[in-house]
């Protein structure tokens, strides 16, 4: 083991012996100082270890946010095991596919979660070992707390900077979601970053209510944790509760994707409270919630560019730094712009965001030919445009027409996803799926779909169909019908064209 390596292992174990007493997590009733947390983490591996489980192996989870979900991880970290955690918004479909690939040894589910695993815990998946996480019980399944009975005996694995710390899930371009293999050192690199740029301290308190399967909330939570912070853990998004729990233990750090905010807003409006605590904010939301926000607690919203794939952002601003921006490139990250032969591009011209640092994964896991070909030129391609002015500044110009994203809520939504289930629908000739702006989520879906008027389809049916098929976040809000898309001189759906006649919402 080179004397160069420092994990998330090593974070948790330094911040018991520097902060010891301190309050690192906080959840309902139960407060743990990060000496506890250290104790819970080296209790769980013990346990962890004595199913036989190897550096390596994935251990997936799928469950809502509970301190057992993080002791989970800091376990995974001592083991050099691979955390795999899914979004519990998915459909069982979509949860099987996932493990498909991640090939998980052990599953931690939730009893909310539970009837997402396909087959139900211990069916189908060949998956030796199940176990429940949270307060609820699962019924067949023991508790993970079960596993950190014994002595907290395991032996640190022989872990390096470079090895996987999690697989985060990102959309599903090619039917199954790939998944960015993010290493010890990724997620150190990005805390420290996030400690320099935003001044994080042992004094914050973030509220850690986006869920732990998104970089957003791992990626803060870890930050936080890594300064000596304390992460308030809330089980699921709830707006009075939220501000409840910021007032009552003086949270200083928030992140949320639209609605989040003006909900948020709504409720402390409801309540009386100015959420004076609140020094930071970050996240995506529309531009009135931002500025309510800053008007009512006067906290600092910090905005920029980054992805899954790049352990979170890579270029970073206060707001009022530049308004439109998306900051200039952080400390530890290099970013360059090119045309679609991987030339440069010049001053103010929009280009592909190509990005190198030791904040960018490690690969996709078990996609090399993926890997291979989103790092040619010894560069991570973003698949996201972008624009440089004289100062430095970048601005985010959308995604390149083939890696078209839509983010409703800040979910990652590939518009081929949506089009393919539209397309298994009887009397569809043709469908455009593609993201237009929406006052509530940010952003939402629309579907252009080509047939015949005699075929009786519905808006209704159409999301019906999806919202049966794939998560419910997929389904298009809006939905238009022709008979005749523009098509390409290939017979391709011409994307631009659909837009020009149909971008607007209805």
């Amino acid at each position: 083991m080179a004397p160069q390596n420092f994990t998330v292992y090593d974070m948790i174990r330094r911040n018991a012996q520097v902060f010891r007493d301190r309050p690192a997590v906080i959840h309902d009733k139960t407060t743990l100082t990060f000496r506890q947390y250290l104790e819970g983490v080296d209790s769980l591996a013990a346990g962890l270890a004595g199913l036989g489980l190897a550096k390596g192996e994935r251990v997936s989870i799928l469950a809502q946010n509970d301190p057992s979900y993080l002791l989970l991880y800091g376990a995974c970290a001592k083991l050099g095991l691979i955390a795999y955690p899914i979004n519990w918004r998915l459909t069982v479909e979509e949860v099987g596919r996932i493990l498909e690939r991640a090939q998980p040894r052990m599953m931690a589910v939730d009893a909310a979660s539970q009837a997402l695993v396909p087959g139900g815990p211990g069916g189908k998946q060949a998956i030796p070992h199940f176990y429940s996480l949270g307060p609820d019980p699962v019924e067949g399944l023991e508790s993970l707390a079960s596993l950190m009975s014994g002595p907290a005996a395991a032996e640190p694995a022989q872990v390096g900077s470079d090895d996987p710390f999690a697989v985060i899930v990102t959309a599903a371009v090619d039917v199954i979601p790939r998944g960015a293999v993010l290493t010890h050192g990724n997620l150190i690199a990005s805390n420290l970053m996030s400690l320099a740029l935003m001044g994080l301290n042992s004094e914050d308190r973030y509220l850690l209510a986006l869920p732990l399967y998104h970089i957003a909330g791992l990626g803060n939570a870890l930050a936080v944790m890594h300064g000596g912070g304390t992460n308030v853990v809330m089980t699921r998004f709830d707006a009075e509760e939220a501000v409840r729990l910021i007032d009552t233990h003086k949270v200083t750090f928030i992140t949320g994707f639209a609605p989040i905010f003006a909900t948020l807003l709504d409720a402390a409006d409801k309540a009386g409270s100015n959420m004076a605590s609140l020094r930071h904010a970050s996240g995506l939301e529309s531009p009135d919630a931002v500025r309510r926000l800053i008007e009512k607690t006067g906290a600092c919203f910090w905005s920029g560019f980054g992805q899954s794939e790049t352990t979170g952002f890579v270029s970073l601003q206060r707001l009022t730094d530049k308004p439109g921006a998306a900051g200039k490139p952080a400390p530890l990250c290099v970013i360059k712009l090119v045309d679609d032969e991987d030339n440069e591009v010049p001053l103010g011209e929009p280009g592909e965001i190509l990005v190198r640092g030791p904040t960018v994964m490690k690969e996709y896991y078990g996609q090399p030919d993926v890997t291979a070909h989103n790092f040619r030129g010894g560069w991570h391609h973003t698949g996201d445009l972008g624009r440089f002015d004289e100062e430095g500044y970048l601005f985010y110009a959308g995604r390149k027409p083939e890696k078209e994203l839509i983010k409703p809520g800040g979910e990652n939504v590939y518009p081929a996803e949506v089009e393919s289930v539209i397309m298994e629908m009887a009397g569809v000739s043709g469908v455009c799926v593609f993201g237009v702006i929406d006052p509530q989520w940010g952003e939402a879906i629309k579907a252009v779909v080509e047939t015949k008027p005699n075929e009786g389809l519905t808006k209704e049916k159409v999301i019906d169909h999806v919202g049966g098929k794939i998560a419910r976040f997929k389904r298009p809000r809006w939905v238009e019908f022709t008979d005749s898309l523009p098509r390409t001189a290939a017979g391709e759906v011409d994307r631009a064209a659909v837009k020009t006649t149909w971008g607007d919402k209805p």
